[in-house]
């Protein structure tokens, strides 16, 4: 199962958290994508003294693919380079969150001339999630 939610887009996953996460970062290194930072959020939240179920960011891109956005609308990299959160509901169900590509570009206004890229890279990203979730 999958949803989108202002901007967002959620996909059922059948790992943990970290395995998600990992199943993810293998794909990246097939493809020669750089995976810049894994920020595990449930364990800061444990150093400060806090709960939270198992929450974690992988942080990752592709300059051919994320450069473009950004000559269009240096700001477009607030939201570059791309990011997908695992977490863990309360019923124990995991799940991969990221910005809809289509989102960002219509966030940063670039417009039709970027219509193809952006597709692009929402197509690739649909791909690398549902490997990581099944």
């Amino acid at each position: 199962m999958s949803s989108t939610s202002q901007g967002l887009v959620t996909v059922a996953s059948e790992h943990s958290v970290a395995d998600s996460l990992d199943r993810l970062e293998a794909r990246l290194r097939i493809l020669g994508i750089t995976s810049f930072a894994r920020i595990d959020h449930a364990g800061g939240a444990t150093a400060a003294g806090l709960e939270l179920r198992p929450t974690q960011l992988l942080v990752f891109g592709n300059a051919r693919a994320g450069t473009p956005l950004m000559q269009a609308d240096q700001r477009a990299g607030i939201d570059l380079p791309l990011k997908v959160l695992a977490w863990q509901d309360s019923g124990g169900q995991v799940w991969l969150t990221y910005n809809d590509p289509h989102w960002i570009a219509e966030r940063h206004g670039l417009g039709e001339p970027l219509a193809p890229a952006v597709a692009r890279l929402a197509e690739a990203l649909t791909g690398l999630v549902k490997l990581a979730a099944h």
